[in-house]
Protein backbone atom coordinates (compact mmCIF):
# COMPACT_ATOMS: atom_id res chain seq x y z
CA UNK A 1 0.00 0.00 0.00
CA UNK A 2 1.38 3.39 -1.06
CA UNK A 3 0.03 6.66 0.37
CA UNK A 4 0.45 10.21 -0.88
CA UNK A 5 -0.21 13.29 1.25
CA UNK A 6 -1.57 16.41 -0.39
CA UNK A 7 -3.08 14.13 -3.00
CA UNK A 8 -5.39 16.73 -4.52
CA UNK A 9 -2.58 19.25 -4.97
CA UNK A 10 -0.90 19.77 -8.33
CA UNK A 11 2.10 17.55 -7.61
CA UNK A 12 0.20 14.92 -5.63
CA UNK A 13 -2.34 14.35 -8.38
CA UNK A 14 0.44 13.92 -10.94
CA UNK A 15 2.24 11.41 -8.71
CA UNK A 16 -0.91 9.31 -8.48
CA UNK A 17 -1.35 9.50 -12.25
CA UNK A 18 2.21 8.20 -12.64
CA UNK A 19 1.72 5.45 -10.06
CA UNK A 20 -1.43 4.22 -11.76
CA UNK A 21 0.67 3.19 -14.77
CA UNK A 22 2.28 0.39 -12.74
CA UNK A 23 0.39 0.06 -9.44
CA UNK A 24 -3.16 -1.23 -8.95
CA UNK A 25 -5.51 1.57 -7.95
CA UNK A 26 -6.66 -0.22 -4.80
CA UNK A 27 -3.04 -0.24 -3.56
CA UNK A 28 -2.87 3.57 -3.65
CA UNK A 29 -4.10 5.75 -0.78
CA UNK A 30 -4.79 9.41 -1.56
CA UNK A 31 -4.74 11.50 1.62
CA UNK A 32 -6.71 14.70 1.17
CA UNK A 33 -8.01 17.48 3.36
CA UNK A 34 -11.23 17.52 1.32
CA UNK A 35 -12.05 14.08 -0.18
CA UNK A 36 -14.73 15.69 -2.34
CA UNK A 37 -11.94 17.21 -4.42
CA UNK A 38 -10.63 13.69 -5.11
CA UNK A 39 -13.80 12.36 -6.71
CA UNK A 40 -11.92 11.58 -9.93
CA UNK A 41 -9.44 9.46 -7.97
CA UNK A 42 -12.25 7.59 -6.23
CA UNK A 43 -13.75 6.89 -9.65
CA UNK A 44 -10.45 5.30 -10.69
CA UNK A 45 -10.49 2.98 -7.67
CA UNK A 46 -7.94 4.84 -5.57
CA UNK A 47 -8.59 4.79 -1.81
CA UNK A 48 -9.26 8.35 -0.65
CA UNK A 49 -8.84 9.04 3.07
CA UNK A 50 -9.48 12.33 4.85
CA UNK A 51 -6.69 13.97 6.85
CA UNK A 52 -4.77 17.22 6.84
CA UNK A 53 -1.31 18.05 8.09
CA UNK A 54 -2.63 19.62 11.27
CA UNK A 55 -4.65 16.61 12.51
CA UNK A 56 -2.33 13.95 13.94
CA UNK A 57 -5.17 11.60 14.90
CA UNK A 58 -6.72 11.66 11.43
CA UNK A 59 -3.29 11.19 9.86
CA UNK A 60 -2.61 8.07 11.94
CA UNK A 61 -5.96 6.59 10.90
CA UNK A 62 -5.38 7.51 7.25
CA UNK A 63 -2.00 5.74 7.27
CA UNK A 64 -3.37 2.44 8.61
CA UNK A 65 -2.01 -0.44 6.56
CA UNK A 66 0.31 1.80 4.52
CA UNK A 67 3.79 0.46 3.76
CA UNK A 68 5.24 3.37 1.80
CA UNK A 69 4.43 7.07 2.15
CA UNK A 70 5.17 10.06 -0.03
CA UNK A 71 5.25 13.10 2.23
CA UNK A 72 4.71 16.05 -0.08
CA UNK A 73 5.83 19.18 1.70
CA UNK A 74 3.00 21.35 2.95
CA UNK A 75 2.13 24.49 1.00
CA UNK A 76 1.85 26.49 4.21
CA UNK A 77 5.32 28.01 4.48
CA UNK A 78 6.08 28.87 8.10
CA UNK A 79 3.94 26.03 9.41
CA UNK A 80 5.69 23.19 7.62
CA UNK A 81 7.90 21.98 10.47
CA UNK A 82 5.00 21.36 12.86
CA UNK A 83 2.81 19.92 10.11
CA UNK A 84 5.50 17.56 8.86
CA UNK A 85 6.17 16.44 12.42
CA UNK A 86 2.52 15.41 12.66
CA UNK A 87 2.84 13.30 9.52
CA UNK A 88 6.09 11.65 10.58
CA UNK A 89 4.79 10.84 14.06
CA UNK A 90 1.57 9.47 12.57
CA UNK A 91 3.58 7.34 10.15
CA UNK A 92 5.56 5.93 13.04
CA UNK A 93 2.41 5.19 15.02
CA UNK A 94 0.82 3.50 12.00
CA UNK A 95 3.88 1.33 11.31
CA UNK A 96 4.74 2.86 7.92
CA UNK A 97 7.92 1.22 6.65
CA UNK A 98 9.30 3.87 4.30
CA UNK A 99 8.89 7.61 3.65
CA UNK A 100 9.92 9.57 0.59
CA UNK A 101 9.97 13.32 1.26
CA UNK A 102 9.88 16.17 -1.27
CA UNK A 103 12.62 18.44 0.03
CA UNK A 104 14.49 21.30 -1.68
CA UNK A 105 17.46 21.09 -4.05
CA UNK A 106 20.69 20.98 -1.99
CA UNK A 107 18.64 21.85 1.09
CA UNK A 108 21.61 21.40 3.41
CA UNK A 109 23.52 24.24 1.74
CA UNK A 110 20.80 26.20 -0.04
CA UNK A 111 20.84 30.02 0.17
CA UNK A 112 17.02 30.06 -0.12
CA UNK A 113 15.06 30.90 3.00
CA UNK A 114 12.71 28.07 2.05
CA UNK A 115 15.42 25.58 2.96
CA UNK A 116 15.09 25.98 6.73
CA UNK A 117 11.88 24.01 7.15
CA UNK A 118 13.08 21.35 4.73
CA UNK A 119 16.29 20.89 6.71
CA UNK A 120 14.25 20.62 9.91
CA UNK A 121 12.05 17.96 8.30
CA UNK A 122 15.05 16.00 7.04
CA UNK A 123 16.38 16.03 10.61
CA UNK A 124 13.04 14.78 11.97
CA UNK A 125 13.06 11.93 9.46
CA UNK A 126 16.54 10.91 10.60
CA UNK A 127 15.46 10.99 14.24
CA UNK A 128 12.24 9.04 13.55
CA UNK A 129 14.01 5.78 12.79
CA UNK A 130 11.75 5.21 9.76
CA UNK A 131 13.70 4.33 6.59
CA UNK A 132 13.45 7.25 4.18
CA UNK A 133 14.65 8.80 0.92
CA UNK A 134 14.95 12.48 0.11
CA UNK A 135 13.62 13.86 -3.15
CA UNK A 136 15.34 17.24 -3.15
CA UNK A 137 13.34 18.88 -5.90
CA UNK A 138 14.62 21.86 -7.84
CA UNK A 139 12.37 24.61 -9.11
CA UNK A 140 9.24 23.87 -11.07
CA UNK A 141 9.36 25.39 -14.55
CA UNK A 142 5.74 26.37 -13.92
CA UNK A 143 6.87 28.73 -11.15
CA UNK A 144 8.38 31.06 -13.76
CA UNK A 145 5.88 30.40 -16.53
CA UNK A 146 3.21 31.96 -14.30
CA UNK A 147 4.94 35.30 -15.01
CA UNK A 148 4.86 34.90 -18.80
CA UNK A 149 1.48 36.60 -19.51
CA UNK A 150 2.41 39.94 -17.86
CA UNK A 151 5.90 39.74 -19.41
CA UNK A 152 4.37 39.40 -22.88
CA UNK A 153 1.94 42.21 -22.15
CA UNK A 154 4.58 44.67 -20.95
CA UNK A 155 7.60 43.43 -22.87
CA UNK A 156 9.58 43.03 -19.65
CA UNK A 157 10.29 39.98 -17.48
CA UNK A 158 11.29 41.15 -14.00
CA UNK A 159 13.16 39.28 -11.30
CA UNK A 160 16.14 39.39 -8.97
CA UNK A 161 17.99 36.24 -10.10
CA UNK A 162 20.73 38.11 -11.97
CA UNK A 163 22.75 35.69 -14.10
CA UNK A 164 21.92 32.77 -11.80
CA UNK A 165 21.40 29.49 -13.64
CA UNK A 166 18.10 27.73 -13.03
CA UNK A 167 17.93 23.99 -13.72
CA UNK A 168 14.17 23.64 -13.61
CA UNK A 169 11.90 20.76 -14.58
CA UNK A 170 8.15 20.37 -14.82
CA UNK A 171 5.89 19.14 -12.04
CA UNK A 172 5.19 16.07 -14.17
CA UNK A 173 8.92 15.29 -14.29
CA UNK A 174 9.23 15.47 -10.51
CA UNK A 175 6.02 13.48 -10.07
CA UNK A 176 7.35 10.71 -12.26
CA UNK A 177 10.56 10.62 -10.20
CA UNK A 178 8.57 10.32 -6.97
CA UNK A 179 6.52 7.47 -8.41
CA UNK A 180 9.70 5.67 -9.41
CA UNK A 181 11.20 5.93 -5.93
CA UNK A 182 7.96 4.66 -4.40
CA UNK A 183 7.94 1.58 -6.63
CA UNK A 184 11.65 0.70 -6.69
CA UNK A 185 13.24 -1.51 -4.04
CA UNK A 186 16.07 -0.54 -1.68
CA UNK A 187 15.51 3.23 -1.74
CA UNK A 188 16.11 3.89 1.96
CA UNK A 189 19.04 6.23 2.51
CA UNK A 190 19.03 7.69 -0.98
CA UNK A 191 19.29 11.45 -1.42
CA UNK A 192 18.28 12.61 -4.88
CA UNK A 193 19.25 16.08 -6.06
CA UNK A 194 16.58 16.49 -8.73
CA UNK A 195 16.76 19.18 -11.41
CA UNK A 196 16.41 19.69 -15.14
CA UNK A 197 19.08 18.66 -17.61
CA UNK A 198 19.66 22.14 -19.04
CA UNK A 199 20.08 25.26 -16.95
CA UNK A 200 18.97 28.70 -18.06
CA UNK A 201 18.89 32.29 -16.84
CA UNK A 202 15.93 34.64 -16.76
CA UNK A 203 17.55 36.49 -19.66
CA UNK A 204 17.53 33.20 -21.58
CA UNK A 205 13.85 32.74 -20.75
CA UNK A 206 13.07 36.27 -21.94
CA UNK A 207 14.90 35.64 -25.21
CA UNK A 208 13.01 32.38 -25.66
CA UNK A 209 9.71 34.17 -25.10
CA UNK A 210 10.65 36.74 -27.73
CA UNK A 211 11.62 34.06 -30.20
CA UNK A 212 8.54 31.89 -29.75
CA UNK A 213 5.89 34.60 -29.34
CA UNK A 214 7.21 37.10 -31.85
CA UNK A 215 6.88 39.81 -29.19
CA UNK A 216 10.00 41.52 -27.79
CA UNK A 217 10.65 40.65 -24.15
CA UNK A 218 13.70 41.79 -22.17
CA UNK A 219 14.82 40.78 -18.71
CA UNK A 220 15.04 43.52 -16.09
CA UNK A 221 17.04 42.57 -13.02
CA UNK A 222 15.99 44.20 -9.76
CA UNK A 223 17.28 44.09 -6.22
CA UNK A 224 15.50 41.63 -3.95
CA UNK A 225 13.76 44.54 -2.18
CA UNK A 226 12.64 46.19 -5.42
CA UNK A 227 11.39 42.89 -6.85
CA UNK A 228 9.39 42.26 -3.70
CA UNK A 229 7.94 45.76 -3.93
CA UNK A 230 6.97 45.17 -7.57
CA UNK A 231 5.24 41.92 -6.65
CA UNK A 232 3.36 43.66 -3.84
CA UNK A 233 2.34 46.34 -6.32
CA UNK A 234 0.98 43.60 -8.60
CA UNK A 235 -1.30 42.46 -5.78
CA UNK A 236 0.60 39.48 -4.36
CA UNK A 237 0.28 38.94 -0.60
CA UNK A 238 3.34 39.94 1.42
CA UNK A 239 4.48 36.43 2.41
CA UNK A 240 4.37 35.19 -1.19
CA UNK A 241 6.09 38.30 -2.54
CA UNK A 242 8.85 37.91 0.05
CA UNK A 243 9.23 34.20 -0.74
CA UNK A 244 9.49 34.73 -4.50
CA UNK A 245 11.94 37.61 -4.18
CA UNK A 246 14.10 35.64 -1.74
CA UNK A 247 14.04 32.59 -4.01
CA UNK A 248 15.16 34.68 -6.99
CA UNK A 249 17.96 36.14 -4.89
CA UNK A 250 18.89 32.59 -3.92
CA UNK A 251 18.95 31.63 -7.58
CA UNK A 252 21.48 34.41 -8.20
CA UNK A 253 23.76 32.60 -5.72
CA UNK A 254 23.41 29.22 -7.43
CA UNK A 255 20.60 27.92 -5.25
CA UNK A 256 18.52 26.58 -8.15
CA UNK A 257 21.37 25.04 -10.16
CA UNK A 258 22.42 21.42 -10.40
CA UNK A 259 24.03 19.58 -13.30
CA UNK A 260 24.10 16.00 -11.97
CA UNK A 261 21.14 14.92 -14.13
CA UNK A 262 19.87 12.62 -11.39
CA UNK A 263 16.29 13.42 -12.39
CA UNK A 264 16.57 12.23 -15.96
CA UNK A 265 18.54 9.16 -14.82
CA UNK A 266 15.77 8.29 -12.36
CA UNK A 267 12.89 8.68 -14.80
CA UNK A 268 14.75 7.12 -17.72
CA UNK A 269 14.23 10.00 -20.14
CA UNK A 270 15.35 13.62 -20.55
CA UNK A 271 13.69 16.17 -18.32
CA UNK A 272 11.21 18.40 -20.15
CA UNK A 273 13.14 21.24 -21.87
CA UNK A 274 12.24 24.83 -21.10
CA UNK A 275 11.54 25.53 -24.78
CA UNK A 276 8.93 22.77 -24.85
CA UNK A 277 7.18 24.12 -21.76
CA UNK A 278 7.12 27.64 -23.20
CA UNK A 279 5.78 26.37 -26.53
CA UNK A 280 2.99 24.45 -24.78
CA UNK A 281 2.07 27.48 -22.66
CA UNK A 282 1.89 29.82 -25.66
CA UNK A 283 -0.15 27.29 -27.63
CA UNK A 284 -2.68 27.06 -24.80
CA UNK A 285 -3.21 30.80 -24.61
Amino acid sequence: MIAITGATGQLGHLVIDALLKTVAAEQIVAIARDPAKAADLTAKGVQVRRADYGDATALTAALSGVKKLLLISSSEVGQRTAQHRNVIEAAKAAGVGFIAYTSLLHADRSPLGLAQEHVATERMLTESGIPFALLRNGWYTENYLASVPPALEHGVFIGSAGDGKIASATRADYAEAAARVLTLDNQAGNVYELAGDEAWTLADLSALLSQQSGKPVVYQNLSEADFKAALLGAGLPEPLAALLANSDAGASKGGLFDDSRQLSALIGRPATPLAESVRDLLAAN
